[in-house]
């Protein structure tokens, strides 16, 4: 049978560093910053989690390294977009081509070896119940986010900073307060996503190991419309796709072709996302040409 409990769990184990991306990218979205450097923040949680936890023998530590490298690493688009308001697309792009020269730099240095490092002594995250501490969290940090956007003062003046800046600064909310904690929030769940990569689903790093992951939580922001309910339904979306392309090599299926599964999916909800908004666009009365 193709659809059984083993393709679920393989799903489940791959949406959770797609989901948490996502979960900061709808942060920012709410805050009203268009962040697309998750990529390049979960490449550089990847790097950092293994090599701290190579060094150390401790995977936590990895993890903590992980979620501090990347927080510093989002400096840069809180920086540039928000105190000296450059273009945050522009931005992005260009973190992400940097974390993916800058690691494999760093690959080079600190281990001496090009494309891959795995070492047996290198200590991956402990296993509960099929899956790893980070992604139980991936699920708790959903429903937190969705009672913080919608009930806590916190949540709703994140929302009014995103929506009504100017409105929001005459009530006596600092808006740069507000993107900046976005932002730097956004760098911790991806060095989160990272360190699940790297520790949790796999116990190496090769250069560019994300391989996509980040754009695809990117476009689970757009598919879920930043909330962090639709969030989930869109990373799991992409993690059965994931799943599936797997389990497809396993009845001989090309792995170019499998690969592609999830980027084929991602291309078709977009599609489909967009005609559907824009379909009610036009049929909506404010919408209707005369």
């Amino acid at each position: 049978m193709f659809f059984d409990s083993d393709l679920l769990m393989s799903a489940l184990r791959a949406l959770t560093p797609i989901l948490l991306a996502a979960l900061g990218g709808a942060l920012c979205e709410r805050a009203g910053v268009f962040n697309i450097g998750l990529e390049g923040m979960m490449l550089m949680g990847c790097f950092t989690s293994v090599a701290t936890s190579w060094f150390t023998g401790s995977a936590w530590l990895g993890v903590l390294a992980a979620a501090l490298a990347a927080a510093a690493y989002s400096l840069i688009l809180a920086v540039g977009a928000v105190t000296l308001r450059g273009d945050a697309v522009v931005l992005g792009i260009a973190m992400n081509l940097l974390a993916v020269g800058l690691t494999s730099f760093l690959l080079r240095t600190v281990f001496g070896v090009q494309g891959t490092f795995d070492d047996p002594s290198l200590a991956g995250l402990p296993l509960v119940g099929g899956f790893t501490p980070l992604a139980y969290l991936a699920f708790v940090a959903v429903a937190v986010a969705a009672l913080m956007l919608s009930r806590h003062v916190w949540g709703l003046r994140l929302r009014g900073v995103g929506e009504a800046p100017d409105a929001a600064a005459t009530l006596g909310v600092s808006p740069a307060k507000y993107k900046y904690a976005a932002v730097l929030i956004s760098g911790v769940l991806c060095g989160l996503a990272g360190a699940q990569l790297a520790l949790g689903n796999v116990t190496l790093f090769s250069e560019n190991m994300t391989a996509g992951r980040g754009w695809i939580a990117v476009v689970a922001v757009m598919l879920g419309r930043a909330a962090p309910v639709g969030v989930l339904l869109a990373a799991l979306l992409f993690g059965l796709a994931e799943a599936a392309g797997f389990r497809l090599q396993g009845v001989g299926l090309p792995q170019q072709a499998t690969d592609a599964a999830p980027y084929v999916v991602t291309l078709v909800a977009l599609f489909l996302s967009t005609a559907r908004r824009r379909r009610r666009t036009v049929n909506s009365p404010s919408g209707a040409t005369t």
